[in-house]
């Protein structure tokens, strides 16, 4: 389309000038004493045409002329700059080859090169940058190298040209985290949390910040900040929902782990979310973690109720680990005769055991129960049928010492010795 309009330009070109200048009968006199010079109109035109573009051409080429010294100037100081690039990368380079020395040694080159620029006002707009990066460089080589005080002193000066350059806010912050990391490294989380502190309050909620800041705060031993700090991940969906899940798991059990009284373990559990409670495994090992702490027996039955309803409606949900967990927490738990829960809890699962008959936990769970009302008989028919079905060697043992001691108390010493032997066998 672009051809066809000027083909039809040309054309309405050529039929102009040929519309003037064919019956153009003018002419042009021109007087220099004593000479007369008489020209066409049309040549008269050619002519100043002629002179303009010659004029034109002469006045490009002193131009041209007169800018061959700046041009030469900017291609010298253009070289310089590809050769600090060059120098800058060719540190990237042999950091990522393992050739530490070598890194540091292209990076001090780009460094001086960039200072030359400087100096001869030829740096170019994005100089901090270069030169942030080059003492970047310079950190990671002395890093590798095991030079902390050297790493520090780039670390520093890096810091302070990246808080001169107000318009690049992100290389100030791309150092610190660096820097933090670093610290993470050194096991020291003390520092790398203080460099965290640095950064600008948006730059907080940042993926890279909070992966620093989880780090940070497990290896200082901060587990309530730890466990702030891995939900905001999960949030922004950093892991998997399976890694988040373990995660998070993982943390709120060494946070309950670290409670030293049932009050403060009580605090922690109310501080945790509804779909941390409702995790199975962290729901057991806290209510495990206040029978060990000499705590309330019907704080740690309600605890447990969400997970026996959900284990009652949804059999698959918990795995055989979680279940025979859940019987030894459920039998620590029945100390307390004549406490009203308690009564409710033994009718529970008395109820669950008569639901399932096949289930060899629940029929185990509800022999323990029976033998704590002391109903023996009961008791030992209940243990009896579950030692059929269990699979879990911690279990099988306590049934059968459980029906050793009924045993004994019956003064059958032919059974409570044969209760005992399979009891020593498994």
């Amino acid at each position: 389309m672009r051809a066809a309009l000027w083909l039809a330009g040309l054309f309405a070109i050529a039929v102009a000038l040929a519309l003037f200048a064919g019956d153009n009968q003018g002419t042009v006199t021109v007087f220099w004493p004593p000479r007369r010079v008489d020209i066409s109109v049309n040549l008269a035109l050619l002519l100043l045409l002629l002179a303009f573009g010659g004029l034109y051409v002469a006045l490009r080429a002193m131009g041209a002329l007169l800018e061959l010294p700046r041009q030469a100037r900017l291609w010298r100081a253009q070289q310089r700059e590809r050769a600090t690039h060059a120098l800058l990368m060719d540190a990237m380079v042999q950091f990522s080859a393992g050739r530490f020395l070598r890194a540091r040694k292209a990076a001090e080159g780009a460094l001086a090169r960039e200072q030359a620029l400087t100096e001869r006002g030829q740096a170019p707009a994005h100089a901090p940058a270069l030169r942030a990066l080059a003492h970047m460089a310079l950190a990671e080589s002395a890093h590798a190298l095991q030079d902390a005080s050297t790493r520090e002193q780039h670390v520093a000066r890096a810091l302070a040209v990246a808080s001169d350059h107000a318009n690049a806010p992100e290389l100030r912050e791309g150092v610190l985290l660096r820097a933090a990391r670093w610290a993470l490294s050194d096991r020291d989380p003390t520092a790398a949390l203080a460099r965290l502190d640095e950064l600008p309050q948006g730059a907080h909620r940042r993926a890279a910040a909070l992966r620093i800041k989880l780090r940070a705060a497990r290896q200082a031993g901060h587990t309530g900040q730890a466990l702030e700090t891995a939900r905001l991940l999960a949030k922004h969906r950093a892991f998997s929902p399976e890694a988040a899940r373990s995660l998070l798991r993982s943390l709120a059990t060494e946070w309950m782990q670290d409670a030293r009284d049932p009050a403060q373990l009580q605090q922690a559990w109310n501080a945790l979310s509804a779909s941390e409670r409702a995790m199975p495994e962290l729901a057991l090992r806290v209510a495990q973690r206040m029978l060990a702490l000499g705590g309330d027996h019907a704080v740690v039955r309600q605890w447990l109720r969400p997970v026996w309803e959900r284990m009652l409606e949804q059999p698959q949900a918990l795995g055989e680990t979680d279940r025979v967990h859940m019987a030894r927490v459920l039998e620590a738990g029945m100390a307390v005769i004549g406490d009203a829960s308690d009564q409710v809890w033994l009718a529970r699962i008395e109820a669950a055991s008569q639901a399932h008959p096949r289930d060899a936990v629940l029929r185990y769970l509800a022999g323990m129960a029976c033998l704590h009302r002391e109903l023996w008989g009961r008791a030992q028919l209940l243990l009896t049928q579950a030692l059929h079905g269990l699979e879990d060697p911690s279990l099988r043992r306590q049934a059968w010492r459980t029906l050793a001691e009924l045993a004994e108390r019956r003064r059958d010493a032919a059974a409570a010795a044969q209760a005992w032997k399979q009891s020593a066998l498994i």
